[in-house]
């Protein structure tokens, strides 16, 4: 496993000072917009949210090592990654509460948050195999948590990930809990990451915590990808808090956590601030200059995504068919009516 925090000089990692900085400030806007998501969600302002409180160092460090064009495949916990990689946190407030996700004019290369679990991996091999047919250079990097992998559609995309040598990094980011069930009741196998040797392709283990290890080892692996080669990146990370807003991680968390080594579990940012203060790489009052920005900017998007008027309910009903069947179109009337307050139809 790949890890850096602790182990070497920073003068022996493959950051600048200003780099492991910008690595640092955004781990800290990605866990403001987190707490503040949280609590627009406790207030009624969006029906659900799924946190990411934990998982900042693993989502940071693999944006970073990405580059401009790399397509990226999200699900709905990637929102630390999104926001590295600069897609407006008023698009992932307002598809929160249900508005097209691709509100702002950005072209920042995301496909949509994939809500149904592993269902974007086929897409992203697809994305693949399609830069090889056209000679381009983006890779594709599939984001997903490890309970993906027990779904089909992890499978089935790594196999032909493997047999197409698509450039594509699958990076699963286990963060030990798929909702209630730990990754040792997912698998026999050894780790996640050994799954690709079944698929003909390498596999490896990061500390996800550590940002600087996540960056060098996803930038190497990208480096493989561009090459002609698929690669399964296991980033060893924990989930702070529930799995969503519904759910209570108390009914269902025990000893399993105390089996797990304090590097996983810790904060990141807490560790990663010790790391760079103790190379004289970040000044004491960092993180509450960081946290400051940070705030400032959510209140931005928040303000932006308060400002966005409400959709229209026909907006579910277009861009599906050419030509809309009688079955929807019934729908379509009834929505209407519902909307209008006319609800006296069947």
């Amino acid at each position: 496993m790949h890890r850096v925090i602790g182990e070497r000089e920073f003068s022996a990692v493959s950051v600048s000072e200003d780099h492991a900085r910008e690595l640092l400030a955004e781990m800290v806007r990605a866990r403001v917009f987190d707490e503040r998501a949280l609590s627009l969600q406790r207030r009624g302002w969006m029906s659900g949210y799924p946190p990411f409180h934990g998982q900042e160092g693993s989502q940071v460090g693999a944006a970073h090592a990405m580059a401009d064009d790399d397509w990226l495949f999200p699900t709905y916990r990637a929102n630390a990654m999104q926001i590295a990689r600069d897609v407006p946190m008023s698009d992932l407030l307002l598809f929160r509460r249900g508005y097209p996700e691709f509100h702002s004019d950005h072209d920042v290369p995301v496909f949509p948050q994939a809500v149904p679990i592993a269902t974007q991996l086929p897409h992203a091999v697809g994305v693949g195999m399609a830069a090889n047919y056209t000679d381009a250079d983006h890779a594709a990097v599939a984001y997903f948590g490890d309970g993906a992998t027990s779904e089909g559609d992890f499978h089935e995309a790594m196999n032909f990930a493997g047999v197409f040598d698509a450039p594509v990094l699958f990076f699963c980011e286990n963060n030990h809990w798929a909702i209630s069930t730990t990754r040792d009741r997912q698998t026999a196998a050894p780790s996640i990451a050994a799954k690709a040797d079944a698929y003909g392709f390498t596999g490896g283990q990061v500390d996800g915590n550590d940002p600087l290890a996540v960056f060098e080892f996803v930038r190497s692996a990208l480096k493989r990808v561009r090459e002609g080669e698929p690669v399964l990146v296991e980033s060893l990370t924990y989930r702070q808090g529930p799995h969503t807003t519904s759910d209570d991680p108390d009914r269902y968390r025990g000893d399993e956590d105390e089996d797990l080594p304090d590097w996983r579990t810790r904060d990141p940012i807490e560790r990663f601030a010790e790391y760079l203060r103790s190379h004289n790489v970040v000044y004491e009052g960092f993180l509450d200059h960081a946290r400051e920005e940070a705030t400032d900017a959510v209140d931005a998007a928040v303000e932006t995504a308060d400002a966005v008027a409400d959709p229209d309910p026909d907006d579910v009903f277009e861009h599906a068919y050419a030509e809309l069947p009688k079955r929807l179109r019934d729908q379509r009337e009834t929505v209407r009516e519902r909307a209008s307050g006319d609800d006296s139809g069947p």
